[in-house]
C-alpha cells in the first residue's frame, strides 16, 4: 500500500486531548486527562476521510519520536484494532489503525502488528478502554487486523 497521510492531533506523551476544529481551522483543547494518564503515542487522523462516527479516520502513529499538533506525516499503516464505541446510547464502529511514519528509524522493520509483542498490542487496547471509560462512554476491541486486511478496511 501507498503510504498514507496522517495529521498528528495529540502528540505523544500528552495528558492533553487536541480535537482539530475545522471551522477555526486550528487545535482546540478537549480535555485535560487525570494525573499519570498521557498518550502513549501521536494521535490523529487521515485527512478527508470519515468514519462511523462521523469524524475523520483515526490513527495512532508508532514512533520514537514526539511529534506536534498540525504535523503532518507520511506513514504506512501496518494494522489496526477493530472496535465498538459507545455514541450516546448504541455503539458504532470506530477502528484505530496503527500506522508508522515513514521517517522512522526504531519502527522501519515493523511491516505488520504481527511483528510487535502481543503485549504491545494488549497496552493499545487497555488505553483507548480506559480513556473512554473517562468520559463514561464503553470502547469495545473486536478484532486485531493485520497490514493486509488493516489495508482492505481502509480501502472501504
Amino acid at each position: 500500500m501507498k503510504p498514507i497521510t496522517v495529521v498528528i492531533e495529540t502528540p505523544k506523551g500528552s495528558a492533553q486531548k487536541y480535537d482539530f476544529d475545522e471551522k477555526l481551522k486550528g487545535y482546540c483543547l478537549r480535555k485535560v486527562l487525570p494525573a499519570g494518564m498521557v498518550f502513549p503515542y501521536d494521535f490523529g487522523f487521515i485527512p478527508k476521510t470519515k468514519a462511523d462516527d462521523g469524524d475523520p479516520i483515526d490513527v495512532i502513529v508508532l514512533s520514537e519520536f514526539k511529534s506536534f499538533s498540525g504535523c503532518i506525516m507520511r506513514c504506512r499503516i501496518i494494522g489496526a484494532i477493530r472496535a465498538k464505541q459507545q455514541d450516546g446510547k448504541k455503539m458504532i464502529e470506530n477502528d484505530r489503525f496503527i500506522a508508522v511514519p515513514e521517517a522512522t528509524l526504531v519502527y522501519k522493520n515493523i511491516g505488520s502488528v504481527e511483528d510487535l509483542p502481543k503485549q504491545f498490542i494488549d497496552e493499545l487496547q487497555e488505553f483507548f478502554i480506559n480513556y473512554n471509560k473517562l468520559e463514561g462512554k464503553k470502547f469495545e476491541p473486536v478484532a486485531v487486523l493485520n497490514q493486509k486486511k488493516a489495508t482492505q478496511l481502509l480501502k472501504k
